[in-house]
């Protein structure tokens, strides 16, 4: 019901967007004497403001058309290489470079946002690593008879993508996604599969939160499973096309982040207010960018959001040692080949310090020279795969982190967990073999 009421909202809202969109032009009009005077700037910018607080944000695009390559620009195009109901892989295609590189398969986060908020970290890999990302559907947008989607499904996508690659592809799994990339990685290197991910990068997210809590571990700790069933589960109203669609709304995870810092939220938009009266185009150009995308979101399926809430956060079936994937134990004991490498933001806030770190010690078989984490400071959650440090410090080390595993490497120096040189960058061993093969897998 609470779904329906929040559609009939925007319905509602509709005659008071028209009058407000008439208003904004009347005093946007240059022609318009008024449109110079303090008070014509702030109905203009007020205009503006209601505008962006009552509209239904669409999911953007990625808009990355060129990289740079060996100090070359190239262009790059999207290219959908493998789809499911529930996901689709968009590779970032270089034209006119023979450059073999590195596959990076980018898995975003299932929670909210669309993978598009990944933006700069696709920019920021591109130049040395094959990119390719995880493209999430909207749950209202899935018909009921597409079937189901939890994190047992979540998992087979994850082993079915790295079958399909033939194991040529390393994972940069992004917040959430980090539990079901390193599950499945356990589940293969179990099944004594020859197709597994070359390396595993697991960026914040929360392998085991008991280790330092945040606010959002304790928040889920103090509810059962049934409170989230009874209280954020909704039904997907008429006309979407996934309706009668069970689904955690985008919209309640959005109230959820928004609440979590209202009062820098607040201070952002009249500062975007402010901006627009005073003519200052490029402060608010930035305001537009970043909220175009932090308020565009989209619905999970309630079977994958109850199913997450629980293994992860309300048992920590995994470090426990509980997890089970479709009935069967999933052991991070039995990585024995996969290298991880995780990092951590000093000021995350939704994954607190240490949580993904101990990836490491549930994987006591993987040899010591194939664990490499990095601690990133003065960085909060956002920061760990975004912004100016994640530009300079962080992406370098994934892309030196992968390299390195792209091949056996042969006399390789053992490199101890956060060992660096002196650039803060992990040199990567040499390796005198011949280049392997690239399978035809249609991602080239």
């Amino acid at each position: 019901m609470y779904y329906q009421f929040y559609e009939w909202n925007h319905a509602f809202l509709s005659p008071a967007r028209a009058f407000n969109d008439a208003l904004r032009l009347y005093y946007k009009n240059p022609l318009n004497p008024l449109t110079h005077t303090e008070v014509g700037r702030q109905i203009a910018a007020a205009g503006d403001l209601f505008e962006r607080m009552t509209r239904r944000y669409g999911k953007p695009d990625f808009g990355i058309s060129e990289t740079t390559v060996d100090g070359r620009t190239v262009a790059v195009h999207e290219r959908v290489v493998w789809e499911r109901p529930f996901c689709r892989l968009v590779h970032f295609e270089k034209a006119q470079t023979e450059v073999r590189q590195p596959r990076v398969m980018i898995v975003a986060p299932m929670s909210g946002h669309y993978a598009t908020l990944l933006r700069g970290t696709v920019a920021a890999l591109l130049p040395h690593n094959d990119v390719i990302i995880t493209d999430w559907i909207d749950a209202r947008m899935v018909p009921l008879a597409a079937g189901g989607f939890d994190l047992d499904d979540y998992i087979d996508y994850i082993i079915d993508i790295t079958e399909y690659f033939d194991g040529d592809i390393h994972m940069v799994a992004v917040c959430q996604p980090a539990v079901p990339v390193f599950a499945a990685t356990a589940i293969l290197e179990r099944r004594q599969a020859q197709a597994l991910p070359k390396s595993i990068t697991l960026m914040g997210g929360p392998i085991d939160t008991r280790k330092n809590p945040t606010e959002v571990n304790l928040y889920a700790a103090k509810h059962d499973l049934d409170w989230f069933r009874s209280n954020v589960i909704m039904t997907v109203p008429f006309p979407h096309p996934g309706f009668m669609r069970k689904v955690y709304p985008g919209f309640l995870q959005l109230t959820g982040f928004m609440t979590m810092n209202l009062d820098r939220h607040l201070t952002a938009h009249y500062d975007y207010f402010d901006d627009l009266v005073k003519g200052d185009g490029d402060s608010a150009d930035k305001h537009r960018d970043f909220y175009d995308e932090y308020l565009s979101v989209m619905d999970l399926t309630a079977e994958f959001y109850l199913q997450t809430v629980d293994t992860v956060f309300l048992r920590q079936a995994l470090p426990k040692g509980e997890m089970r994937y479709r009935g069967t134990p999933v052991d991070p004991g039995a990585i024995r080949r996969t290298p991880i490498f995780t990092i951590e933001g000093e000021k995350d806030d939704i994954s607190g310090l240490g949580q993904t770190r101990a990836a490491h010690e549930m994987t006591p078989n993987l040899p010591e020279e194939r664990h490499e984490h990095h601690e990133q400071a003065d960085v909060g959650h956002y920061g760990v795969f975004n912004g100016s440090r994640f530009r300079k410090n962080i992406a370098p080390r994934i892309s030196a982190f992968v390299s390195r595993w792209d091949q056996p490497a042969v006399a390789a120096e053992p490199a101890r967990m956060g060992a660096a040189n002196d650039d803060g960058v992990d040199p990567a061993p040499t390796d005198t073999r011949p280049a392997p093969s690239v399978p035809a897998t249609g991602a080239e």
